[in-house]
């Protein structure tokens, strides 16, 4: 039984700014500084269009920022300037999480994490404020009012859990607004927000503060997973996925677009799960997972950063097993996983949406073209324990041009796929480089001309969705995407997968 879905190509657009490319999140600060992380880095900027990332522990003990010595404190930026200047050399900026505190100013010696990241408030904020206007200043200084108009200021992260912050959400409050007073006392056009906490939190009673308080307050920040908050505490990953609900993300979203009013809604951190080794991230699944909720959230956020762009991540220790379900879109040697994939075919998407009519409980289609190009991007996605088919969608686009070409790529169970391989080489830790070189070509898309019919300027295809998948097919038009004088009846006869 074929799914139908129609686009009327006459329809009025609505704009799609990729805001899912405004910023990406990695580890924490130290891994800046290694090769492979800025080469995996630069690929995702050059190929999936990232213009900011973010990452914790600017402020912690193993970047050197602060320190004391001898009784003394000791600031010291070069570690930070020489992740600032290789991120600017490629053309991306900072988005800066102020966190954590430095051992010198912490108030007790509760850590987290296998690098010791210091989660307490400062025994005193007006040092605390002393740091944070440090840092502005030099880095005015060193790269200049208009490189810095690009960067953001957050402050801390996930204050909300007692894991990441110790004090209360007063405590939270007071770190802010030291903070946020201190940057704009640098400079007024600075950008700072918070309150980067887990699970959509805190955003209306901190903004009430702000603005009770003439806090300088320039965006809100927050974070969502799909495991949040669904299923008992000691269930599985896929356990607690399977009690969540499809759309879960979006009316999060709906929500903390309410509490924010007119300030810009930016997710600093999402992923299909938190945790760091769900075997779910390398697969397909994922993949299908973005994809949906990407467009899920269009027109509500206006910042959609992943959580994270590599697996060269070492929160609790730096995994060596190449498809180990870490957060990455690309694996510790550089192989691009499903959920990368998804992230360049949204990359080459245009930047108008068009109203696609039609309703399914697991496919989701959308429209999006520029002036002569045209996507009709497909998903067959749900969640763990929901039930899921292969499908056939129909698709008809009205009031169309007669394309001169068309082509399809997927990411599903038969494309994409390196985990798979890498399982049938038998799943070796330590692969050797030709071996590498046979996964990363497991890893590409692989572009493939796609059948279509075009009558009485309408254009129709047919495709085939396994579970867990996505499609792209893509339109070429020799001039506009609306009909022109001359009409055909024709049917593209290249034979191509259905």
């Amino acid at each position: 039984m074929k799914v139908e879905f129609v686009c009327d190509l006459a329809g009025k657009p609505t704009p799609l700014p990729h805001f899912w490319e405004y910023c990406v999140g990695s580890d924490h600060a130290p891994v800046a500084l290694r090769a492979d992380w800025q080469q995996q880095l630069k690929r995702c900027h050059d190929e999936l269009g990232f213009r900011r990332v973010r990452f914790h522990g600017l402020l912690s003990d193993d970047l050197g920022t602060l320190v004391r010595e001898k009784q003394k404190l000791v600031y010291s930026f070069f570690n930070a300037d020489q992740i600032f200047d290789f991120l600017i050399s490629i053309g991306m900026h900072p988005f800066i999480e102020l966190s954590f505190m430095p051992t010198a100013l912490a108030s007790t010696d509760r850590t987290v994490f296998h690098y010791n990241a210091n989660v307490t408030p400062p025994k005193d904020f007006k040092q605390w404020a002393a740091l944070i206007k440090k840092l502005a200043r030099h880095w005015l200084d060193r790269y200049g009012a208009e490189e810095m108009k690009q960067w953001k200021f957050e402050v801390w992260n996930e204050p909300n859990l007692y894991n990441f912050w110790t004090g209360t959400r007063r405590d939270y409050f007071k770190l802010y607004r030291y903070a946020a007073e201190a940057i704009k006392s640098v400079n007024s056009s600075l950008s700072i927000g918070g309150p980067a906490t887990a699970k959509n939190e805190w955003i209306e009673e901190f903004r009430d503060f702000c603005e009770r308080n003439e806090v300088p307050l320039d965006f809100i920040s927050t974070h969502h997973y799909s495991t949040d908050a669904f299923g008992q505490p000691d269930d599985d990953t896929e356990t607690q996925l399977s009690k969540s609900r499809r759309g879960a993300l979006r009316d999060q979203a709906l929500d903390a677009r309410r509490c924010a009013g007119d300030l810009p809604l930016y997710y600093t951190e999402w992923n299909s799960s938190s945790n760091p080794f769900d075997t779910l991230h390398d697969q397909s699944y994922a993949a299908a997972f973005v994809v949906k909720s990407v467009m899920d959230v269009a027109g509500v956020v206006e910042a959609y950063s992943f959580w994270t762009f590599s697996d060269i991540f070492e929160e609790n220790y730096l995994s060596s097993t190449p498809f180990h379900g870490g957060f990455g879109l690309l694996n510790i040697h550089g192989i691009a996983k499903p959920t990368y994939r998804a992230f360049q075919l949204l990359h080459r998407l245009g930047t108008k949406q068009l109203l696609v009519d039609g309703i399914h409980e697991t496919l989701n289609v959308w429209v999006i073209r520029n002036n002569e190009k045209l996507t009709a991007l497909v998903t067959n996605h749900a969640l763990p324990g929901h039930s899921i088919e292969s499908e056939r969608m129909s698709m008809r686009l009205l009031n169309a041009s007669e394309p001169h070409a068309a082509w399809i790529e997927r990411v599903d169970k038969d494309h994409v796929n390196p985990r798979q391989v890498w399982r049938e080489m038998g799943a070796p830790d330590y692969p050797c480089a030709e071996e590498v070189e046979r996964l990363s070509a497991a890893s590409e898309l692989v572009r493939k001309q796609q059948r279509f019919r075009y009558k009485d300027s309408s254009v129709s295809f047919e495709i085939n969705l396994p579970p867990h998948s996505v499609a792209a097919v893509e339109f070429e038009f020799a001039e506009s995407l609306t009909p022109g004088r001359n009409q055909s009846n024709s049917v593209c006869c290249v034979p191509a997968a259905l």
